[in-house]
């Protein structure tokens, strides 16, 4: 069964059966609503080794809907040949590709490499250092169609408080992204929450500097995750997930990440409400999906209604992590989770 067959026989057995769904726009660059993408990270295994950078880009425009266009997040310093100075003809290479595959370019992976010299507070690149290189981030995202980036700042500590002077660094750069239609998005990731001292930061930045849209939020779907898989996982590998990562939900004893208490328990999908205006992409995670294509440890309809119901507008990019990446099984697990999201937004 080739893949174009595979999802459209999949789409429909799920279609017939599905109990509700919501009203999508698919992947059509600017209308309104809920736009499916995929992130080449889930094929980050395969690449080089079995796949290349156009291969996976391929597969991902094979994922369109028929006359529309489907997402696409890079890494840039993966995935762009010659990052971060790429040759022109790598970019006119890069637009054709999109162009003949269907593909919107959405999200740009980038990280503000402050401790490039040192991991510690002493050594990291001075605030205009750092100011140059996302402002150069900024331009090649601009070059390359993209509208939106994942903005990584150098953390310092696990509960993803940046640098001291991540507010000066980005003040610098919001002219040349408001200049470019770019928006910078901080991701709220496991094991940052909804509620806590990191998003506090980050909505006081937001308000008090008036940044919307060229500084928001995308939210990572792994902090609503149940962690942990259980033995023989239809998405995974055979066995249950490294003991380390397997949490009993009803234990509320979290364990220990070296001096730090990680805590599992998942977030509550309605506290993203209020942070939804700031929301400009997500991060669709999954890591165990099974043959009828349904996420088993995420609640996946919940959150979509909460965003469908809140008329929330922005791509929803597929971002595999189950434990049978390294052994090729991200390429059939990011077709099954396609066929979910055509599902849960009334593509099917």
């Amino acid at each position: 069964m080739t893949r174009k067959e595979f999802l459209q026989t999949a789409t429909g057995v799920i279609a017939a059966t599905a109990a509700s769904t919501v009203t999508s726009c698919a992947a059509n660059p600017g209308v309104k609503g809920l736009k499916r993408g995929v992130s080449l990270y889930c094929y980050n295994f395969d690449l080089f080794h079995s796949k290349t950078v156009d291969d996976c880009l391929i597969e991902v425009g094979e994922m369109a809907s028929p006359g529309q266009k489907i997402g696409v997040e890079i890494l840039a310093n993966a995935h762009i040949r010659g990052y971060p100075h790429p040759s022109a003809a790598w970019v006119d290479h890069w637009h054709k590709l999109c162009e003949q595959n269907h593909l919107q370019p959405v999200e740009l992976g980038h990280w503000v490499d402050s401790k490039t010299y040192n991991e510690g507070p002493e050594g990291l690149l001075s605030t205009e250092e750092s100011a140059a290189k996302l402002i150069d981030d900024i331009k090649l995202g601009h070059l390359l169609g993209f509208t939106h980036a994942r903005t990584k700042l150098g953390m310092m500590s696990w509960d993803g408080m940046p640098t001291k002077n991540w507010r000066e660094i980005m003040k610098i750069a919001l002219p040349v992204a408001e200049k470019h239609n770019f928006r910078m998005l901080s991701e709220v990731h496991s094991p940052e929450k909804l509620k806590g001292a990191m998003m506090d930061e980050l909505m006081d930045f937001i308000i008090k500097e008036k940044t919307t849209p060229w500084f928001g939020l995308n939210i990572d779907f792994g902090i609503f995750t149940k962690m942990g898989m259980p033995p023989g996982a239809p998405g995974g590998a055979p066995g249950a997930a490294p003991p380390a990562m397997v949490f009993d939900p009803e234990d509320p004893k979290a364990p220990q990440m070296g001096d730090v208490t990680f805590d599992p328990t998942p977030q509550k999908p309605e506290d993203m409400i209020p942070l939804l205006p700031y929301v400009h992409c997500c991060h669709a995670k999954f890591s165990d999906i099974n043959r009828d294509c349904e996420v088993t440890n995420t609640p996946y309809r919940e959150i979509i209604k909460i965003l469908a119901d809140n008329k929330w507008d922005g791509y929803l990019i597929s971002e595999y992590e189950g434990p049978d990446k390294a052994q090729g099984g991200a390429i059939s697990a990011v077709r099954r989770h396609q066929v979910l999201l055509k599902r849960l937004l009334g593509e099917a």
